[in-house]
């Protein structure tokens, strides 16, 4: 994607293939997004290579380097995040927020009634992030599902000169048949691109603060639990 977008200056970092505490191979969840996570278009494999340094490392070094500074934006389970804090006790401290795509407070979640796909990928992973004392802003189905993008949209993109239009609109077509399939409806739920803008023009949001806590066993493992008359 970044060789798609022209930014091969910015570095990849590989993360880890397995959840924190159990070590099984991370949830992918193909049937929404395709086996590549692109939507089954076979792009050409990247040139480029990932940095040597782990994504956990490379994040206690950034915030190290610029300590008050660096916004994590975490799109996945949050098992990096974790390695991170448990590799370097100051990188709490050291990171100026984490906005976590994730949970589903007051709605039922997408992978079962009680949890959210990111979460649900490496729950013990969510606990340790929500109990670190980050300032962590989470972003869950309850805002996400608010925000869609119609086959109106898609049809806009697809007529658009638009540099990348065409690369996302071929993107969409497993994202539109999985939405239609899961929820009947013709338009799917920005769920990445609203936790950015949270990150990005926070403005756009109302908040409320309070404790997240993580079930991390049973039938509702992966259950987001919160609660707003306490702040830790």
């Amino acid at each position: 994607m970044l060789e798609i977008a022209g930014r091969t200056d910015i570095p990849v970092a590989e993360g880890s293939h397995v959840t924190i505490t159990k070590g099984t191979k991370l949830r992918i969840a193909d049937f929404v997004h395709g086996t590549d996570g692109l939507g089954n278009q076979d792009f050409l494999p990247p040139k480029g290579k990932p940095i040597e340094q782990s994504a956990a490392d490379f994040l206690v070094q950034q915030a190290n380097f610029y300590p008050g500074k660096v916004t994590v934006v975490a799109l996945g389970p949050l098992t990096n995040i974790a390695l991170a804090i448990q590799l370097d006790p100051a990188f709490t401290k050291n990171i100026e927020q984490i906005v976590v795509l994730g949970g589903a407070f007051t709605v039922n979640g997408n992978v079962n009634p009680a949890a959210e796909a990111n979460i649900f990928g490496d729950p013990d992973a969510a606990d340790i992030v929500f109990t670190s004392g980050a300032d962590v802003l989470a972003v869950g189905l309850n805002v996400t599902h608010q925000v869609v993008l119609t086959g109106a949209d898609r049809e806009r993109l697809v007529e658009s000169n638009g540099k990348f239009s065409q690369y996302l609109s071929n993107i969409l077509d497993v994202y539109f048949s999985y939405h239609h399939d899961a929820y009947s409806i013709k338009g799917v739920y920005l769920h990445d691109p609203t936790a950015l803008l949270a990150a990005v023009i926070p403005s756009l949001m109302t908040y409320i603060e309070g404790v997240v806590r993580v079930q991390t066993i049973g039938i509702t493992r992966g259950l987001t639990i919160f609660y707003n008359k306490q702040k830790r």
